[in-house]
């Protein structure tokens, strides 16, 4: 037996965004036992990408259950990064659409720290995560870091020894992590016990960071999510348009992503039971 998901099917919808975000209950039901209270202050560090608008939208919306109790109330845009587009072009325009939405606008990490219990490390350039990280968590504060976690094996791991040594909850996610569909798959509520999994999607490369941690990531999140942890082995198979990633779990099963870079591609996939 098998069931094919998809982008209109397989993620849970909002009013707001249009689709659901790496933000959910499920994330934030973990900060209402620290912050029992209403209004828990927020601040977003890095303004250039859309996910800054998208997250302030949902979390400020006071319609929207999964983010009551919580509000963006400052943010950080940073300098950007001269040398990825995706960064400098976008990060005037998002950060005057933040401050339209009513968020004030600080001139400094140190400065956010003092105003907010929550930190959203969004800015889009993953090189920048671990010196962008390192305050918050030596400050205490919870913490999730938009994709990329980093743009190194060697700045992630940083990152959550950090975390362990200052004892500071902290997590990086796909949007797609928080796919209803993807979740009653893993729980095996629509196919059973999950056998195996292909998932594909647009693996563009950025060249500042490394081959699939730019964009890949959504696909390989999706794979994760339904197979859940003990991958033990991975091959690649790499050229200039596809990569074709196959990884073996510990009790066996096999879960495969395609990336692709022509042609339009979605991301899907298909999970069998």
């Amino acid at each position: 037996m098998q069931t094919k998901y998809n982008r209109r099917n397989f993620l849970k919808k909002s009013a707001t965004t249009g689709l659901s975000i790496g933000l959910s209950s499920t994330a934030f039901s973990s900060f209402s036992s620290v912050y029992p209270k209403d209004d828990v202050p927020i601040g977003m560090i890095g303004l250039d990408t859309s996910h800054c608008i998208a997250f302030t939208r949902l979390i400020n919306n006071p319609d929207e259950e999964a983010t009551k109790g919580y509000r963006v109330v400052a943010a950080y845009p940073t300098k950007g990064s001269a040398d990825l587009p995706a960064s400098i072009n976008r990060l005037e325009g998002f950060t005057e659409g933040i401050s339209d939405m009513g968020v004030e606008i600080v001139n400094s990490i140190e400065e956010l720290l003092k105003k907010v219990e929550v930190v959203l490390l969004t800015s889009v350039d993953g090189r920048r995560h671990l010196a962008e990280a390192l305050p918050v968590l030596q400050a205490g504060k919870r913490m999730f870091i938009d994709k990329p976690v980093a743009a190194s094996l060697k700045d992630t791991l940083a990152i959550y020894k950090a975390a362990e040594e200052y004892k500071v909850p902290v997590f990086s996610s796909s949007s797609l992590r928080w796919s209803v569909n993807a979740y009653a798959l893993r729980r095996g509520e629509l196919v059973g016990r999950v056998l195996g999994a292909d998932t594909y999607g647009p693996a563009t490369i950025e060249p500042t960071h490394p081959d699939l941690f730019w964009y890949g990531i959504h696909g390989i999140e999706l794979l994760y999510t339904v197979m859940n942890t003990g991958c033990k082995e991975v091959i690649r198979v790499h050229q200039p348009n596809t990569d074709i990633v196959v990884g073996t779990w510990d009790d066996g099963r096999l879960g495969s992503y395609r990336g692709g870079r022509s042609g339009r591609i979605s991301i899907n996939g298909i999970a069998f039971g």
